[in-house]
């Protein structure tokens, strides 16, 4: 991935505050739901209900589809991201848990004074690796995208190189 849309990329996710995820069905149906995210990079993690249909279709198909939106008020202003990612479940208590954790408590600190489930372990805590990314700016002319591909190398390679 070149560093330009790198920089783009991650301009978008730290400057979005939620994103649309479409999960698999066991029906076959894509199911769509917006949940808050946080980031480490490229790498995107969210929290939900252990119970959840989320939770359940990703057990069943870890490939997943995003999307991040950034507010406009004339089109030649829209700017995003569409992703194809793999999403894993985060063990409790694992370091990847407690990472993801941390992230969203520093992303949005008044999640801490929400009250905690009464029976531990409802929250699971979900980790998105992007496997292709589409940047979208209309900026640069109505419906332009460029697809890029993720490799290992990008998760390592810090935007600002």
């Amino acid at each position: 991935m070149d560093i330009r849309l790198k920089q783009a990329t991650i301009q978008i996710v730290e400057s979005g505050r939620h994103l649309s995820l479409a999960t698999l069905r066991e029906d076959g149906y894509p199911q769509a739901n917006t949940v808050n995210y946080a980031n480490d990079g490229l790498i995107l993690y969210f929290g939900t209900a252990r119970t959840s249909s989320k939770i359940r279709n990703i057990q069943c198909c870890s490939k997943v589809s995003l999307t991040i939106n950034l507010p406009y008020d004339d089109w030649s202003q829209i700017r995003g991201l569409s992703m194809a990612a793999t999403a894993r479940v985060l063990a409790d208590d694992s370091p990847d848990s407690v990472r993801a954790m941390n992230r969203l408590l520093a992303r949005f600190p008044s999640a801490s004074d929400m009250s905690p489930p009464s029976d531990p372990g409802q929250i699971v805590f979900v980790e998105l690796v992007p496997r292709f990314v589409s940047v979208i700016d209309y900026a640069q002319g109505f419906g332009h995208s460029e697809l890029v591909e993720i490799s290992a190398t990008d998760f390592d390679t810090p935007a600002s190189a």
